[in-house]
């Protein structure tokens, strides 16, 4: 069954939902390591900090700047964090030469991608990284909603 990508430009979208920027937050119980897994290894900026905020230390990352931002929040009490199968990232490339580029830092100080990836993901030549809380972080070989995907590109 295919994917149907209803492209740029979707219609619809309502305009009281329009946000100036959009962010998701993240827990962490390994929050150093975590923060320096995505600055040093990914090599996404960090773009705000904040400290004892409200009982909360967390670290805020642009992807690529502050108009889409993952916010990484230190988790006190391991009991609340728990990651699903489906709890990824997925950043989407322009080609493979774009995810050699993107992982060779995590080559080279030795991760490696998961060896039992989604089936998707496999035949459509993307690799995914764990983070130290053990989420997902894909690197996909072509572009969604621009490029067609490499498994129905033939």
């Amino acid at each position: 069954m295919a994917l149907k990508v209803y492209g740029r430009g979707v219609a619809g979208w309502p305009e009281h939902l329009r946000p100036g920027a959009l962010r998701w937050v993240r827990a962490s119980v390994r929050y150093d390591e975590t923060i320096a897994f995505y600055r040093d290894l990914v090599g996404l900026p960090i773009v705000g900090e904040f400290h004892d905020s409200f009982d909360e230390d967390g670290t805020i990352v642009g992807l690529p700047d502050t108009g889409v931002q993952m916010e990484i929040v230190r988790v006190h009490d391991t009991s609340e964090m728990s990651v699903g199968r489906f709890d990824q990232i997925v950043l989407y490339l322009a080609n493979a030469a774009a995810v050699e580029t993107a992982t060779a830092r995590l080559r080279a100080e030795g991760h490696a991608p998961i060896d039992d990836p989604h089936p998707y993901w496999v035949a459509n030549k993307a690799v995914i990284y764990l983070d130290p809380d053990g989420r997902g972080v894909v690197f996909a070989p072509w572009v969604y909603g621009r490029d067609p995907e490499p498994s129905e590109s033939g």
